[in-house]
């Protein structure tokens, strides 16, 4: 794999591919003039075959990962993919000394995954690297990492799945007060708050408040802070929601979290629009200062679209139609493959500005794209809002019919069914 060659011009004349396959499985011990012809055609030595990587090697390989963490941090995550696959192809799955190695470029490998929005292949990755077991603080933060994705990727149940049993290793290992553990926790919280589940995440955002004021970083601190801010205002308690979100925001600031930091900045943009009356001008400033830190940055294509339909929004409340228009129009011809439910959030604001501009036949077809969007995804919080929102603005346009459609949609996002009538259960 690391020289580009395939099983086939690897055994050449001498072996056939199905032995070089056994070989590489270890059912097959090689003779040795085979490994020296293998060792020409790989352009390496027997003893590299045979002993695995030297002293030099190994530092190479150690230098490739600490390159692939720098460009994680900011933003190259196809750079970092490189990086991690050329070790990866290197290391293979055996043991010392390469297995140190191999996990860590697993993961590394998975985050670059992440940053591109590869959610799919990233959990695979994952999924693989905490498959081997352990309790270590690796194994934790990949399965942190694999909550995540879960999460983004709409499988909120599996997302807290994950988390349940790494939160029992790390209590039976006395690690329950550790940077880890607050990751974990809030994480899983956001699960639990986007399935709906607000008092069990709002419970959890508190738990891991209270041990990251006792125990924690800045970092494990910034993020209980965070989490418990995003959740007051989803829950519709803005003004509360804002002091938490700043406390983050400066204990972020303290620390080399690129990312967090964008994202966390965008967050507060957002929620300084939903304040009444909004602090339009003060969400532009943070949502525009976030867009440049998040390219800068190891932030996921959904990072960036998230905060690119927010900054469209500002531009629009703050009368910019044409701009606000065509930014939510950008934003969703990037993500309507990708990411559905920012895609119909984009196009709902797209249709919305037009209908400001007077152009009515252009915002119906933007509500009818976002309706579409909508019917494909799942019911959860977040796809609820949506449907909430769109009806109003159908409304504001005449569509009553589809009003009422998506009024009823967004109570079936939230789980509400109609009770049967008399007349239904006579029957």
């Amino acid at each position: 794999m690391a020289k580009g060659l395939t099983q086939g011009q690897i055994a050449g004349q001498e072996a056939s591919v199905a032995y070089v396959s056994r070989i590489e499985a270890g059912q097959r011990r090689p003779s040795s003039k085979l490994l020296e012809q293998f060792a020409v055609r790989l352009k390496t030595t027997v003893d590299d075959l045979l002993l695995g990587p030297n002293d030099e090697q190994l530092g190479e390989m150690r230098l490739a990962l600490d390159y692939a963490e720098l460009s994680l941090e900011y933003g190259e995550g196809v750079d970092a993919e490189a990086q991690t696959n050329r070790v990866l192809a290197y290391s293979g799955d055996g043991g010392p000394p390469c297995d140190e190695l191999h996990r860590r470029a697993l993961y590394l490998h998975a985050r670059a995954l992440e940053t591109q929005g590869r959610l799919d292949d990233a959990i695979l990755d994952l999924e693989h690297l905490v498959g081997q077991g352990g309790s270590d603080l690796p194994w934790v933060r990949a399965n942190i990492a694999l909550s995540r994705c879960y999460r983004e990727a709409g499988d909120l149940s599996k997302a807290i799945e994950v988390g349940q049993p790494v939160l029992g290793a790390l209590a039976a290992n006395q690690m329950e007060s550790s940077d880890e553990a607050v990751q974990l926790v809030v994480t899983m919280a956001a699960a639990y708050f986007e399935r709906g589940d607000l008092g069990r995440a709002i419970r959890l955002c508190r738990t891991a408040i209270a041990t990251a004021e006792e125990f924690g970083s800045p970092a494990a601190r910034a993020a209980a802070y965070w989490n418990a801010s995003l959740m007051e205002s989803q829950r519709g308690a803005v003004v509360a929601a804002i002091p938490l979100a700043r406390k983050a925001l400066a204990l972020l600031g303290e620390g080399q979290d690129a990312r967090n930091l964008a994202r966390l900045r965008s967050a507060l943009g957002i929620m300084q629009l939903r304040l009444d009356p909004p602090e339009i001008a003060d969400a532009e400033e943070n949502l525009k200062r976030a867009s440049r830190e998040l390219l800068s940055s190891s932030a996921s294509p959904l990072d960036i679209a998230r905060n690119e339909v927010a900054l469209a929004r500002a531009l629009y409340m703050a009368g910019d139609l044409s701009e606000a228009r065509d930014l939510a129009h950008r934003t969703y011809i990037d993500t309507v493959g990708l990411a559905p439910l920012i895609a119909a959030d984009a196009r709902a604001l797209e249709g919305q500005a037009a209908a400001g501009q007077g152009d009515v036949t252009h915002a119906n077809d933007a509500y009818r794209d976002a309706i579409l969007i909508l019917t494909g995804v799942g019911a959860d919080r977040t796809a609820a809002q949506l449907w909430f929102e769109l009806a109003g603005l159908l409304e504001e346009v005449g569509a009553a019919d589809a009003a009422r459609d998506a009024y009823r949609s967004a109570a079936a996002s939230t789980g509400l069914t109609a009770r049967a009538s008399v007349a239904t259960r006579r029957k």
